[in-house]
């Protein structure tokens, strides 16, 4: 029961601030498995899983506000999900530890980006939806989808930073789409692949699922209520710690 109580509430604070900054929570939820006992490989499984309840939670919340265009939807799931397939059919084959270094120069990475780009995500400016533009965009979402399906941890953060230098949105559509699509979607994909490859300890389920939604829904109706300034504060603040976490180890 002390575990079960530990797992919500790491599981709450993790998704939270997640669905706050578009992106994050497995870089919180994931070592704490590890942390609790479980091996790599069924801490991965159970992570992915659990993750899907934040895109669930998330989008009840967004898609109340019509952020998400069906065209553009479908562009980034057609993209993203073979790279989603790819990436969790190698990540058992890949050293613990320098996955880990890599995620964390990446997202150390974005942060700094975004401080340096003060007026980035403030405004919704719709581009490079068309023709080469659109290709070199399917590509990076293939990227980050196998990103998403291999390191699996904070991806999400990745997938927001890319729509709105590449494609032009603003952070509150970037998150939503983030959210709903990566969180829901192509997580719910790289679970079904990590679900029949490893093994899941179903008997932590019900806390991580519980936290997952809760969070999910309260951080993105605190993103959409305070805005993109707010959003993009959350996004560089997190990306910076964790980031620095992960490469100091």
């Amino acid at each position: 029961m002390f575990d079960q109580i530990i797992l919500f509430i790491a599981s709450l604070a993790a998704n939270f601030f997640s669905a706050l900054s578009g992106g994050g929570a497995g870089l919180i939820q994931f070592p704490m498995l590890i942390f609790l006992g479980l091996p790599f490989g069924v801490a991965l499984a159970t992570h992915k899983i659990a993750s899907v309840a934040l895109g669930l939670g998330a989008s009840l919340r967004h898609l109340r506000e019509n952020h998400l265009e069906r065209r553009f939807s479908l562009i980034i799931l057609g993209a993203g999900l073979p790279g989603v397939v790819l990436g969790a059919s190698i990540i058992l084959a890949v050293p613990e530890r320098l996955a880990t270094f890599l995620l964390g120069v990446l997202t150390l990475g974005l942060g700094v980006y975004s401080v340096f780009k003060p007026r980035l995500g403030l405004e919704h400016t719709p581009k490079n939806r068309e023709g080469r533009a659109l290709g070199v965009g399917v590509l990076g979402l293939f990227i980050v989808g196998f990103l998403n399906g291999s390191i699996t941890s904070g991806t999400g953060l990745f997938l927001t930073i890319w729509l709105i230098h590449h494609f032009g949105l603003d952070y509150k559509r970037a998150v939503a789409y983030t959210l709903v699509l990566c969180g829901l979607v192509w997580n719910g994909t790289g679970a079904l692949v990590l679900g029949i490859l490893g093994t899941v300890a179903w008997n932590w389920m019900p806390a991580l699922l519980a936290g997952s939604i809760l969070g999910g829904y309260l951080g993105s109706h605190l993103a959409i209520n305070k805005g993109n300034l707010w959003i993009k504060r959350a996004f560089e603040s997190i990306t910076i710690l964790i980031g620095l976490k992960l490469i100091g180890g």
